[in-house]
């Protein structure tokens, strides 16, 4: 049996993916790269942002329009926020919930008997144990604990990923040494929030840390994105266990709004000030160390003034990484309550932030000129050449190298989002 997959959204929803690639090659089924040569079709939705969700949309309605006779499964955060549209545009296709991931087997048997079922709800599954196809030979992604005990008003992911549930060290311990046994350079911790692993369970995520750059090895490690709030408990122990060598000098910690009013309109429980007090901890630490976080432009709250807090931080801090979302409702979020502010004014500011953004990311990038990096390479580029990381987690496209060699890379060129160079030593 032939079976195709799309995949939208974070990298915690592309482990998802491997998992039920993972499962159905268990099985003996055979994925396939192209629709029309599968005779099931699953696309597993992301469901956090409206743009993310009129994609989704779209490519289910044309699958329905391109493959009417084909059977469909959809599975992700789509279908535990959002049943009633799905079940609107997808009337006889299957549904699998994030929790009920373990049974996408029988779920595609069924539906080639012309029996689609439905599994949704909560349930706590460790996926850390679950078969995986890694769809880079070289890059193993690793959830480390699944949903959020936070309630930040604007979310709807937390309706589908449901409470905190951290998987035991050493089971991940297990995963990682596994997977740098079968060649992965790149080992990435994902969770909605990394940084809360282990509330629930008495653990921590420097401890998990620490157990992961113990294994023998040279393999790099991405931590994932952390809450600000999550961060501030055990800081310190965070800030040494970056030091290690296997670690990318890379923090995502999230911001979402300059303006300590609307951080407490969004519910963060978080202030400016402990922004800025993680960041001036790490950076003291470890000076090269390169800062992602996220801005959600237009929250309903905020007026032009808040908004100019939000430039103005982020001109302070100055990130490496800045991902901008314009605010829409989402189901289920308290925050649908509000008024939405003028799209007029929301395109406004993001345009605003989005010119700081590409002046900071590029003169961080020409800072770069004529130094040499060590840089991984993990993958063949979108337009040729092939892809690497520094240390800092910062994209070098180089014309050729060994996939998964460290090499030494002098930079001859820096774009606004990546560097160019060449390999001056392997």
């Amino acid at each position: 049996m032939n079976l195709y997959i799309e995949t939208f959204g974070c990298t915690f929803n592309q482990a998802d993916s491997q998992i039920i690639v993972g499962l159905l090659e268990d099985e003996g089924m055979n994925m396939v790269d192209k629709p029309e040569d599968a005779e099931v079709l699953i696309i597993n939705t992301c469901y956090v942002k409206k743009p993310t969700e009129q994609r989704v949309i779209n490519r289910i309605n044309t699958f329905k329009k391109d493959f009417p006779h084909k059977n469909l499964i959809i599975t992700g955060c789509m279908v535990e926020i959002d049943p009633d549209k799905l079940n609107k545009i997808a009337p006889h296709a299957g549904w699998i919930g994030p929790h009920k991931i373990k049974n996408i087997p029988p779920a595609v048997k069924s539906s080639i008997n012309g029996d689609p079922i439905r599994l949704t709800g909560p349930e706590k599954i460790n996926k850390v144990s679950l078969p995986k196809s890694r769809f880079n030979p070289l890059i193993e992604i690793i959830q480390i604990c699944e949903g959020c005990n936070e309630a930040c008003s604007y979310c709807c992911t937390r309706i589908a990923r449901g409470s905190l549930f951290s998987y035991p060290v050493e089971l991940i311990k297990q995963e990682v040494e596994k997977a740098v046994k079968e060649g992965c350079v790149e080992i990435q911790l994902t969770a909605q929030d990394t940084a809360a692993y282990g509330k629930d369970t008495g653990d921590s995520l420097p401890k998990l840390i620490n157990s992961i750059t113990s294994i023998d090895g040279d393999f790099r490690v991405r931590v994932g994105m952390m809450h600000p709030r999550s961060i501030i408990r055990n800081v310190e122990e965070l800030i040494k266990s970056f030091k290690s060598e296997k670690i990318y000098k890379f923090l995502h910690i999230p911001l979402q709004s300059g303006n300590d009013d609307v951080l407490d309109d969004m519910k963060r429980g978080h202030n400016i000030m402990e922004f800025k007090e993680v960041i001036t901890r790490f950076r003291a630490e470890i000076p090269d160390i390169s800062l992602a976080t996220d801005i959600i432009v237009g929250y309903p709250t905020e007026d032009e003034l808040a908004f100019e807090d939000t430039l103005n931080i982020i001109r302070e801090v100055k990130p490496d990484f800045l991902h901008i979302s314009k605010y829409h409702h989402r189901p289920g979020a308290s925050s649908t309550t509000l008024n939405e502010i003028s799209h007029q004014d929301m395109k406004k500011r993001s345009k605003m932030l989005n010119e700081v953004k590409s002046n900071i990311s590029y003169n961080k990038n020409q800072d770069k000129m004529d130094k040499i990096l060590k840089v991984l390479i993990t993958g063949k580029g979108i337009k040729g050449g092939f892809l690497g990381r520094t240390d800092t987690y910062k994209t070098v496209i180089v014309e050729k190298a060994p996939l998964g060699s460290i090499v030494d890379v002098e930079i001859t060129e820096a774009k606004g989002t990546y560097l160019k160079g060449e390999i001056v030593s392997y």
